[in-house]
């Protein structure tokens, strides 16, 4: 059954294909700009008008969605986070400039003020700790006026308690109702954000760490009870965060829930393939495919990844 090409496609039990596939694009603001990002090799800080010619890239690859995430300078961050909420910030303008020239593709945006604060977490802090249900407040307003600016998903990545049904209730109340809630359910306190941390200007920013709202590693039953709570607030679909580390995570929100699943694919996942492949100690093509893999046949209905692209690539040519 395994000795030919078309027996081993015949047999497959898992099927990968680019409807799977969410790109993650970390924006930043200027013109023409393609910056690299040093601890990401393959992936740049794109200015809205470069967004764009993703989001066009996306389409013609089949990509269903893109995820955006905001570079913000250390001179624009603030205590409360409020550029968060500003109609006219980064996230919004990409959002109008793609939704202008590709309206069919669908956009999905972060909802945590770790881009926006002095001191790089999701929340508010006061003498060290978080303050959640103030902070609640503020996500509310940023999902509102993302989903004002076009986003089809928003995604919540604090880790807040209340924040699904709030944010819920927030995008009725100002007439969204068919904007999609992705909560980040089971994101955990892992090391394998680093990259992504420089890659929208946290780094050496974070005061502290954030164990006090993320999960811990070592927990599968609480990941489960913070699943339940987000998809009885109203949450449209669940997502696992980091990947590779917690396919045991996916499966089981899978098999508890039934829910539309997602896992993210993050940049210390990314970084590894990049930087082992560099090396010559993997095949990148077919570390890349692989893992890819994995989270589907874990039970992931989708994958947001910085390899959406050259897997798509991958993929069409297979067809």
């Amino acid at each position: 059954m395994r000795s030919t090409d078309w027996s081993r496609r015949l047999t497959a039990e898992t099927t990968l294909s680019c409807n799977d596939l969410i790109w993650a694009i970390v924006l930043k603001d200027g013109k023409a700009l393609r910056e690299p990002i040093n601890a990401m090799p393959g992936v740049f800080r794109l200015s809205p008008d470069e967004a764009v010619n993703a989001a066009i890239e996306a389409r013609d690859l089949g990509i269903p969605a893109l995820a955006l995430f905001p570079y913000t300078e250390k001179s624009a961050r603030t205590a409360d986070g409020e550029e968060a909420f500003n109609p006219d910030n980064l996230m919004c303008r990409a959002a109008r400039a793609i939704k202008k020239e590709v309206p069919e593709i669908g956009l999905m945006a972060d909802v945590a003020l770790d881009p926006y604060t002095d001191h790089g977490h999701d929340g508010l802090l006061k003498d060290g700790v978080i303050l959640n249900d103030e902070t609640v407040e503020i996500l509310v307003k940023q999902a509102v006026v993302e989903a004002a600016a076009g986003f089809d998903i928003v995604a919540p990545s604090d880790m807040m308690d209340g924040r699904v049904g709030a944010i819920r209730q927030g995008l009725d109340k100002a007439g969204y109702e068919n904007v999609q809630i992705m909560a980040y359910a089971a994101k955990y306190a892992s090391a394998f954000y680093g990259p992504y941390r420089e890659a929208i200007g946290s780094a050496g920013v974070l005061q502290g760490d954030k164990r006090t709202y993320q999960m811990d590693p070592a927990n599968t039953d609480e990941a489960l009870r913070e699943v339940g709570l987000d998809l009885a607030e109203g949450a449209d679909c669940v997502m696992v965060k980091p990947g590779m580390p917690y396919l045991d995570i996916v499966r089981r929100v899978k098999e508890e829930f039934a829910a539309p699943t997602f896992v993210f694919q993050v940049s210390g996942e990314y970084a590894m393939i990049k930087a082992a492949s560099a090396n010559g100690w993997l095949d990148e093509t077919r570390a890349m495919m692989e893992s890819l893999m994995a989270f589907k046949r874990a039970g992931a209905n989708g994958i947001i990844t910085y390899f959406a692209a050259d897997a798509a690539r991958v993929l069409r040519i297979g067809d």
